[in-house]
């Protein structure tokens, strides 16, 4: 399904003056991104305004076949993304000639679909004699709420997907010291197997709608505590994630439940709600004691001043209502501002990328006119680690209650 923004009245007043002939200074960039398992592109100017966006979902095709399937994934970007890029381009009322730079994700990411998007760009740099500006596709969640809101340099990042889970200061654009990230799986893509061990997939309030999206629907009227998981690593005082483990106990636990139940093929647990609710819990209150970690290291390293402590969280899983509000909760609790971009920039889409190109553009770094070796990059390291220097800080996180 394609999808594109309703115009507002600044885009419609850029394109009366695009069409009636007025020469255009500002930095424009097309921003490409199939780094997974969506195909989006968008036309953002400097001052943050989106004057063209399209992106084609895949999700509908994944939920059927029970997860995404990279060649799968390949074949669909490889068959809409043309028509995205037209569509994007199209409703910007922005001719090629007057884009600045094409901006396209080549890191981390699947490497199939990568490929798609690294390929036709390049196609179309060098058929319209654009500058290519690689994109970090993690770098690109991280800076997307300097779009939406004015958040200076240096702030905390905390980035929640389905493939990746970081905590990260960004102190400037292509410039961020890793404090921590997942040693295994992501918890989005905790949240998906445990939406599957269910069989979510066909209970009727979660018809649809992706793993995550199904466990905080039926959340929201368990009961949090009837159900007792083990958060993850509470022994070791670092900001490393870990959610395998914590997805092997809840199937264990889940298992036990349906023999106990009886089920019959096709029949759901009566302690759905609880059980979705108890993973929910668990595994954000791990989420919060890193970032917890992470902020009390910031602040007594001196890595982030004093009137600028802000925590942006990002990606997929920042949608996440219940995430949102515990991740406040300890915002307040620590005196930092929360910021999160809107729901729909959270997830993958063209919009971030172009911005990337956008902050890219404007500090003069990653500008290249000579693409013809340029490579896709599927695993891919974001900024200076310095994971050991949080680790010998061995910092004691304080109890937040999180059962709210």
């Amino acid at each position: 399904m394609l999808k594109t923004p309703i115009c507002s009245w600044n885009n419609y007043l850029r394109k009366v003056s695009v069409h009636s002939g007025k020469s255009i200074s500002t930095k424009i960039v097309l921003g490409i991104e199939t780094s997974c398992d969506d195909t989006g592109a968008a036309v953002v100017d400097e001052t943050g305004s989106i004057l063209g966006e399209a992106l084609h979902s895949q999700a509908d095709v994944h939920l059927k076949t029970g997860g995404i399937i990279p060649p799968v994934a390949q074949r669909l970007h490889q068959e809409n993304i043309a028509r995205v890029v037209q569509h994007a381009v199209s409703s910007s009322g922005i001719s090629m000639e007057d884009i600045s730079a094409v901006a396209t994700t080549v890191m981390p990411g699947l490497a199939l679909s990568l490929g798609i998007g690294l390929k036709y760009s390049l196609e179309l740099v060098k058929k319209h004699q654009k500058p290519f500006i690689p994109i970090h596709h993690m770098e690109a969640h991280a800076l997307t709420v300097r779009l939406t809101d004015l958040v200076p340099f240096p702030f905390l990042v905390l980035l929640l997907s389905g493939g990746h889970c970081i905590l990260a200061v960004a102190q400037g654009v292509s410039d961020f010291l890793l404090l921590g990230q997942t040693k295994d799986i992501a918890p989005g893509d905790m949240l998906d197997k445990v939406a599957r061990s269910l069989s979510l997939h066909n209970h009727p309030e979660c018809s649809g709608k992706s793993g995550g999206r199904a466990i905080e629907i039926l959340a929201q009227r368990g009961n949090i505590l009837r159900y007792k998981f083990t958060v993850p690593m509470q022994r070791y005082r670092d900001c490393t994630f870990s959610f395998a483990g914590l997805q092997s106990e809840i199937t264990r636990k889940i298992s036990k439940e349906e023999k106990a139940e009886g089920l019959q093929e096709g029949q759901h647990l009566s302690c759905l709600p609880d059980l979705a609710a108890a993973a929910l819990y668990t595994m954000t209150v791990h989420i919060a004691e890193r970032t917890h970690r992470a902020i009390l290291f910031c602040k007594e390293k001196g890595i982030i001043p004093p009137g600028k402590e802000t925590l942006v969280v990002s990606g997929g899983v920042a949608s996440n209502q219940y995430v949102r509000r515990s991740l406040q909760l300890l915002a307040d609790a620590t005196n930092f501002r929360l910021v999160c971009p809107p729901p729909r920039l959270c997830t993958d889409n063209g919009v971030m990328i172009a911005w990337n190109g956008i902050e890219k553009l404007s500090a003069g770094l990653d500008i290249f006119y000579n693409v013809e070796h340029f490579r896709y990059e599927p695993k891919a390291p974001l900024g200076t680690n310095i994971s050991e220097q949080v680790k010998e800080a061995f910092i004691k996180v304080p109890a937040l209650n999180l059962a709210v």
